[in-house]
């Protein structure tokens, strides 16, 4: 089917300027070699011929190669002409270039052993030294362009590969960014939801609840707890807004919260639960002194928050219990919280809760469980406990 493809462009004008050269050479009775069995005319028929093969250069170099041979040994019972060797050249450079790979391999090493055996052969026959030009002439028709396409080649390949290798880290990169865009996101979602998740779902409650009791005391009290919370979601909000400019220098964001702001985060929840008979106690029994890894300690608290933050949405009247302890290089938070039926008002849930404090805990490699548990005396309670390793790749996170 190769054979009948359209021919290149630049094949074309290769065949017809090879062509029309060497009618010219023949019209001014230029040849290469002297008398000869065939002549007169006889010299144009390898000539056309070789022109023709030059249209299948590219999409068939081999059998063009062979055509090329035959008639190239057909030119040597003329008187020949130049053109029909030049062109024979250009096929054997060709069928390097553009043929199989193994034909690439093979004509080099075949047009070598062909020069090599030409040459002893008539210097043998002649015994004259001048024998060995028909060696150097037999080289320049078929090794050197041979061994020329074989160098083109392996040009083209190695730039193919290098385009493709660069093709190849492009895509890469851009799945490295992808991924980073999307972690962050991810990031940012969870600190977005565990920062201002606890203060609406307080103003939330607590507007409720100053708009279905008609206590103007009650009223005042919720609207106090509402404007505090309101602040705090604010400064919130705008430190997370710093944190996304990344504006620098003085009026760079604040640090993240750290485990020392437990109590204070416990006091607010006190406050934000009392009005639905809610109360919180803080335990921490960290055994192990020293600092904890950054991550580490946002994870912890932001784990306590959301905690907290659903014990005021959901949580029947009781006591939510916090408790931290740090054992064996593992930090354990554990926040327990009545479980059960709840009258009053009560915030909306996402459902994002969870995900995101299970999401927090496996970046650092820990486990995360939450639950209901039954307790010894029979209650029951909402468990939620993540073990976070403290090791030393958190510590150079």
């Amino acid at each position: 089917m190769t054979l009948f493809c359209r021919p290149h462009r630049d094949d074309v004008l290769i065949a017809v300027g090879g062509l029309l050269g060497g009618l010219l050479l023949w019209a001014v009775g230029l040849y290469t070699q002297g008398a000869r069995p065939l002549g007169g005319v006889w010299v144009l028929l390898p000539l056309v011929g070789t022109a023709a093969l030059e249209l299948l250069r590219r999409t068939a170099p081999q059998p063009a190669l062979v055509l090329g041979t035959c008639l190239l040994v057909l030119d040597q019972f003329t008187r020949g002409n130049l053109a029909t060797v030049v062109m024979f050249t250009d096929l054997v450079y060709a069928a390097v270039v553009y043929g199989t790979p193994a034909a690439a391999r093979r004509i080099p090493v075949t047009t070598g052993l062909l020069t090599v055996g030409a040459t002893i052969g008539f210097y043998a026959w002649f015994q004259q030294p001048e024998a060995l030009l028909i060696g150097v002439v037999t080289a320049l028709v078929s090794f050197a362009p041979a061994t020329t396409g074989a160098l083109v080649r392996n040009h083209r390949e190695e730039a193919e590969s290098a385009r493709l290798r660069a093709e190849q880290t492009a895509l890469l990169a851009e799945m490295d960014r992808s991924q980073a865009v999307v972690a962050e996101r991810a990031r940012m979602a969870r600190e977005l939801h565990d920062m201002v998740a606890n203060h609406l779902s307080a103003i939330a409650i607590h507007s409720t609840a100053a708009l279905s009791l008609d206590d103007p005391a009650t009223t005042r009290q919720a609207l106090s707890v509402i404007r505090e919370n309101s602040v705090d979601g604010l400064a919130e909000m705008r430190r997370l807004i710093g944190l996304l400019r990344d504006t620098g220098g003085r009026d760079a964001p604040t640090a993240a919260p750290t485990l020392s702001g437990l109590e204070a985060l416990v006091a607010q929840a006190r406050t934000n639960g009392a009005e639905s008979g809610l109360g919180c106690t803080l335990d921490d029994r960290r055994a192990e002194a020293g600092p904890l890894p950054a991550p580490v300690e946002l994870a912890a608290y932001r784990i306590v928050q959301e905690s907290l933050t659903n014990a005021l949405k959901h949580a029947a009247p009781g006591t939510v219990e916090v408790a931290l302890s740090r054992v064996d290089g593992v930090l354990t938070v554990c926040v327990t919280s009545p479980y059960g039926d709840r009258r009053g008002p009560r915030a909306p849930g996402s459902g994002a809760g969870i995900i995101g404090m299970r999401e927090r805990t496996e970046l650092l490699d820990g486990t995360f469980t939450a639950g209901p548990i039954t307790t010894p005396d029979g209650s029951s309670r909402w468990r939620v406990e993540a073990q976070l390793p403290v090791n030393e790749r958190t510590l150079k996170t």
